[in-house]
C-alpha cells in the first residue's frame, strides 16, 4: 500500500503550487495536515529568495535569501541553516507528532546542507502517516534515492499535461491510504 506520496518535475512547472491545492482540499474534509512549505520571494520580477512556512502556525522563515550573510551556497542564494533547522525541520516533526497529514515542500539541494532536516524527514518517512512532498528533480542524495526506491513510495512527475488535475489525483491517494488504514484496524 502506498502511503508516501512525492511530486517531482521541472522548475516552474507548478509543483508547490499542486501541492497547496491538495493540502487546502484535505484541510477542507476536515483532515489535520502539518509540516512544511517553501516558496519563492520575489522582489518585482526578481527572485531574492524562498521562505519556508510551518503548515500548522504559519510562522514564516527564510530558506535561503540573496542577502543571506552566511550558510551553504546554491546559486546565488545562501541557506539559512538556523531558520531551516529551527522553523524548517521542526514543523515535520511536529506534524509526524501531531497530524495526521505530514507535508515536506522540498527535499532539494538548500534542505539537504542540514542534518536536522534530513533526519525530521526520515522520522516522517518512516511514520506510519501519509507523507505529500516534493523531491528536486535533479538533487541527487542518499534521502532521495532511499524514499524513490521504497516500496511505500510513490513519484509522480508535474508535467504541463498534468499539472491542472495532478491535485486531485495526490487526494485520491491520500484518501485511499487512509480509508485503506482505517479498514485494517
Amino acid at each position: 500500500m502506498k502511503r508516501l506520496f512525492f511530486i517531482t518535475g521541472a522548475p516552474g512547472i507548478g509543483k508547490t503550487t499542486a501541492l497547496l491545492r491538495t493540502v487546502e482540499a484535505l484541510k477542507n474534509m476536515g483532515f489535520k495536515v502539518g509540516g512544511m512549505l517553501s516558496r519563492e520571494v520575489r522582489e518585482g520580477e526578481t527572485r531574492v529568495g524562498f521562505e519556508i512556512v510551518d503548515f500548522e502556525t504559519e510562522e514564516h522563515g527564510w530558506l535561503a535569501h540573496v542577502n543571506q550573510p552566511d550558510g551553504p551556497q546554491v546559486s546565488k542564494y545562501r541557506v539559512n541553516l538556523r531558520d531551516l533547522e529551527t522553523l524548517g525541520a521542526a514543523s515535520i516533526r511536529n506534524a509526524v507528532a501531531k497530524a495526521q497529514i505530514i507535508i515536506i515542500d522540498e527535499i532539494g539541494p538548500m534542505e539537504l546542507f542540514s542534518s536536522a532536516f534530513k533526519e525530521a524527514a526520515i522520522h516522517a518517512v518512516n511514520s506510519d502517516k501519509p507523507v505529500l512532498g516534493v523531491i528536486h528533480y535533479r538533487a541527487r542524495d542518499p534521502l532521495i534515492y532511499s524514499i524513490r526506491t521504497r516500496d511505500d513510495a510513490e513519484i509522480i512527475e508535474v508535467t504541463y499535461a498534468n499539472r491542472e488535475n495532478i491535485h486531485n489525483v495526490l487526494i485520491n491517494k491520500v484518501n485511499q491510504f487512509l480509508k485503506e488504514k482505517t479498514a485494517m484496524r
